[in-house]
């Protein structure tokens, strides 16, 4: 069984409240990630000992306190249905956390049952994995637990624990927390803690607010870039759910985009549209404003000079986005290298895309493949210009196609085969849907057989579908 540290816990205790009570219900293992347990080398060979083990032992656990603005409104918060069990140190010496998501109330519950449901469990373990089958950093899904409740939330639900894998649930929200209590030094602890944990090679930098806002800065304009490049939309962006990692976390009501559409926004709770799709990097920036500030007396005793600092560090997220965005998208349409030729014929190609409704990933899925399909009809010009611009950067485009294929994904999670999976498992106590779909997922370009399940979308599927947060 693995040696759980406690490290989190050698910050001042008002980081946390300790769990001495045990998980007061029976359950089940339901879903067990045995790529995941293997790539951890944990012991899957005994899953229920190791479950048992996580479940029983290593106490007392955690439920972290953070803050965080929801839609904009700041509130303070914690872990109302979570618990952190302890860290798990692999083999590689890296730090890992494990939590117990849906495991019952803390004292930061407010009205809330602090318990989850299968179907939001399973939600968030199939997107995780998707994700991280797309190289994507994230939070991942060791397991899941079924317990013997019934949950209401839109109707009745079976109820579920989803034990979580990350390399740290420190959020932007966390340092907002911290800079509320008006402590410098325990913000100081917290910020000496996560450069250790995360960004170790700045440990020795005399300006080491800067260097690690910077870093964190840079974490996230990759991650949003790659969000972009691949049509994911997390639909939550609260400060809260924003890791100083750079991983994605919290899949509420995520989804990945069908039709393109900069607009598009499928959260139940996000009525204005707020983190809509095209909204993503502007949103990380005002998230990476909020941790600026929290660390403004760190980066200069001079408040005036301290701002100029964060709104050099926030301009430069733009240009960090740009690139890390370009040179995805670039090779999305065969190209290694960037240009401003490049990138104009990327942008055409979008607004195309937008003004005719076409499908983001079967657009560049045929364009990879060479298909001659009615999709491609409204942009033959765009593609003979786009040939142009191959050969004239001498590139054939059998070159072209091979980083094509290393990019564009043939499967993804639709939307429709996600809710069908998650349906018959929950409704129909049928795990055929749900387990074909974990399987094909974990090889998001590979064009095999059961890839063309995930070409076709139902007309108008998209038209009036909501995600839901499960909470």
């Amino acid at each position: 069984m693995p040696k759980l540290l406690q490290t989190y816990r050698q910050l001042p205790s008002c980081f946390y409240e300790a769990l001495n009570n045990k998980i007061d219900y029976d359950v089940n293992p339901y879903l067990f990630n045995q790529a995941l347990a293997h790539k951890l080398e944990l012991d899957q060979e005994n899953k229920p000992e190791l479950i048992n083990d996580l479940l029983e032992n290593h106490y007392p656990h955690i439920a972290q306190a953070y803050a965080g603005h929801q839609f904009g409104n700041f509130s303070m918060l914690g872990d109302g249905r979570a618990r952190l069990i302890g860290e798990y140190q692999s083999p590689g010496e890296k730090l890992y956390d494990i939590q117990l998501k849906g495991s019952g109330r803390t004292s930061f519950s407010k009205r809330g049952d602090g318990k989850a449901t299968l179907s939001a469990m399973l939600r968030e373990y199939i997107y995780s994995e998707a994700l991280a089958a797309l190289q994507i950093p994230t939070t991942r899904s060791l397991a899941i637990l079924s317990t013997s409740e019934k949950i209401y939330r839109q109707t009745e639900e079976e109820g579920a624990i989803l034990i979580r894998i990350a390399s740290s649930h420190i959020r932007v929200g966390t340092f907002e927390y911290a800079a509320a209590l008006q402590d410098k030094e325990v913000l100081t602890e917290l910020m000496d803690y996560s450069i250790k944990r995360h960004y170790p090679h700045i440990e020795m930098n005399e300006k080491r607010a800067y260097a690690f806002l910077k870093s964190v800065i840079d974490s996230q304009a990759k991650l949003i870039s790659e969000w972009s490049s691949i049509g994911f939309i997390h639909g939550v962006m609260n400060t809260d759910n924003m890791t100083i990692s750079g991983e994605t976390i919290d899949f509420g009501p995520c989804a990945f985009m069908n039709r393109y559409d900069l607009d598009t926004c499928f959260s139940s709770i996000d009525v204005n549209g707020r983190y809509a799709f095209g909204s993503q990097p502007s949103m990380a920036k005002w998230n990476l404003f909020r941790l600026a500030e929290c660390l403004l007396p760190f980066l200069s005793t001079n408040e005036e000079t301290a701002i100029k600092i964060v709104e050099q560090l926030l301009n430069d997220f733009d240009r960090r986005y740009e690139q890390y965005w370009l040179t995805n998208m670039s090779k999305k349409i065969g190209f290694q290298t960037t240009s401003y030729d490049v990138k104009i014929l990327i942008e055409e190609l979008l607004s195309l895309m937008q003004q005719h409704q076409l499908d983001y990933h079967n657009t560049f899925y045929s364009l990879t493949y060479q298909l001659s399909c009615e999709l491609l009809q409204p942009i033959t010009i765009w593609i003979e210009r786009w040939h142009k611009l191959l050969k004239a950067q001498d590139l054939e485009y059998t070159m072209a196609q091979k980083i094509m294929k290393q990019v564009n994904p043939v499967v993804i999670p639709r939307n429709h085969i996600v809710e069908e999976a998650i349906y018959h498992a929950t409704v129909k106590n049928n795990q055929l849907f749900l387990k074909q779909l974990l399987e094909d997922i974990k090889s998001p370009y590979a064009a095999n057989k059961s890839a063309i399940n995930y070409i076709d979308v139902p007309l108008g599927h998209d038209d009036n579908y909501q995600t839901f947060c499960g909470t």
